[in-house]
This record gives structure tokens, C-alpha cells and sequence, in this order.
């Protein structure tokens, strides 16, 4: 199976691309939602909750596992396939949603700057610049933290008036850094349900990025470059959900990511 892990329901919405696109493919989905946000915890504690994740993941049948957190995949990703997976599982994979997004971004900027918003955890991990500078060595990054989004989008608040006015401040705080930014980067996989109103603190010629879509893509792409993964995948079409917190609260607040009704089960991890 192909393991899908996030922080709370933010990788719901990549996970729903994926089962669009690998539709015949069967998934398992972990959400940590008794732990979140991520966004401001410690390197350390950020590193031991996704190591535990992806064990968990691994237990489960899963042969491949996405980190849908762009916390996890800036903290905790190279740690763990460099210094974790070769001594636990070699045989398996773990990919994030950075460098799928990072080597594409800059083919859609004239003015050569971009624009990231993320969580506090993957501003300061400097991740995107660093992955920009690899693929487009000329392109300008310029980050906005937007600490107060995840736990408002958690707690059901994506289109009151708390939501309204901090898109308003991060995004004017992300555009006075650099008024020539033509792209914008959602680099949260929460931040979609947000569209709406990032459309509407934007202007209208700025191009702003989702990851769910690229990172389906991307992920179809890497199964066709990996046979030896791709042939070790079940292919019923199912999907488990799992989630650290109450059950019954997930199912209803992941309701509002799929657009469907799941029911998941409640685990504990570590």
C-alpha cells in the first residue's frame, strides 16, 4: 500500500489527488491530529513524531510511504532516509512534497520571485530556498510564516472572519517583501481550503500553486521510474484512515477536505 502521512488533515488533500490519479491503487492515511500543528515544535520532536509515523506506516503494508506535511518533509525527511530507513526498512521509500514542488516552481515566474507561504517550521528550515536554488539557480525566494492558519482550517474556521484577516496580514506581509512576486506558493497542504480567500488577497495575475495535483503527477511519474516499487503495490482502490485523535471528530473534519464521508480508526503512536 502507499502510505500518506500528515500532521492533522492537511495531507487529505493531496491524498485525494493521488486517488484520482492512482485510482486502482490502495492507500493507507495517517492523520497525527492529537499532536498538531507541527508547525511550531522543535526540530527534535518534529524528526521523533514523523519517525513514529512512518513506522506505524510501515507496520501497516506500506511499501512507500509520502510525508503530506511540509513541516515533516522539511524537518524530519533527509533525517530519516539517510540515517533511519537504511537500517530499519531499505527496501522501502519515503518521499516529501518539497522538491516535487521546488522543481517546477520556477518555470512558471517571469519576474524570477517567488513567494512561499508555510508554516513557522518550514520557513525557518529554509528548505524551499535551498531546493529553488538547485533547480533555478536565478530565482528570487521570499517566505511569509502563517503560524494561526493550520490550527484555524483544524478547528473548522476557513471562512469566518479570523481566517479573512490573516490572510489579508500574511499575504500583504509576503507582497511588501517583494512587489514583483508573480507566484505563490501554498506550501502547506492545508492551505487549499483557504483558496478562496488567498485568490482574493492576490492579485489577479499572480499564479498561486497547490501541491496536491503536483505531487499526484509527480508521484505517478516516480512509480512508471520504480518498478521495483511499483510491483510490490496492492491494487484494490481502497483507503484506510487512521488518525491519533477521537474518531468520530476526524471523520467530520475530513469530511470538509474530501467533499465525502470516511470512517476511520484511532491509534496511539510511540
Amino acid at each position: 500500500m502507499i502510505g500518506v502521512f500528515d500532521s492533522g488533515f492537511g495531507g487529505l488533500t493531496v491524498l485525494k489527488e493521488l486517488r484520482q490519479k492512482l485510482a486502482s491503487y490502495d492507500f493507507v492515511y495517517l492523520g497525527d491530529n492529537a499532536r498538531s500543528p507541527y508547525g511550531n515544535r522543535s526540530f527534535d520532536t518534529i524528526l521523533e513524531y514523523t519517525r513514529q509515523a512512518v513506522d506505524f506506516l510501515f507496520a501497516q503494508g506500506c511499501e512507500l510511504v509520502i510525508l503530506a506535511c511540509n513541516t515533516a518533509s522539511a524537518r524530519a525527511l533527509r533525517s530519516l532516509q539517510q540515517n533511519w530507513l537504511p537500517q530499519v526498512a531499505p527496501q522501502k521509500r519515503i518521499l516529501g512534497v518539497i522538491r516535487p514542488l521546488s522543481e517546477d516552481l520556477g518555470a512558471w515566474s517571469k519576474s524570477a520571485k517567488i513567494g512561499i507561504l508555510g508554516t513557522s517550521g518550514t520557513v525557518k528550515s529554509q528548505s524551499y530556498p535551498l531546493e529553488l536554488a538547485k533547480f533555478w539557480p536565478g530565482v528570487q525566494v521570499f517566505q511569509q510564516a502563517c503560524p494561526l492558519l493550520v490550527p484555524l482550517i483544524e478547528n473548522g474556521e476557513v471562512s469566518g472572519p479570523g481566517a479573512e484577516y490573516f490572510v489579508r496580514k500574511y499575504t500583504q506581509q509576503l507582497m511588501a517583501q517583494a512587489p514583483q512576486i508573480d507566484v505563490v506558493a501554498l506550501a502547506c497542504t492545508h492551505y487549499p481550503l483557504l483558496l478562496p480567500l488567498f485568490r482574493d488577497n492576490l492579485a489577479s495575475h499572480i499564479k498561486i500553486v497547490e501541491q496536491g495535483p503536483l505531487i499526484a503527477t509527480k508521484t505517478q511519474d516516480y512509480l512508471r521510474r520504480h518498478p521495483e516499487i511499483e510491483q510490490k503495490l496492492t491494487q484494490n482502490g481502497k483507503c484506510i484512515y487512521y488518525t491519533t485523535d477521537e474518531s468520530q471528530a476526524f471523520d467530520s473534519g475530513a469530511a470538509d477536505f474530501l467533499g465525502s464521508q470516511i470512517k476511520s480508526s484511532q491509534v496511539s503512536l510511540g
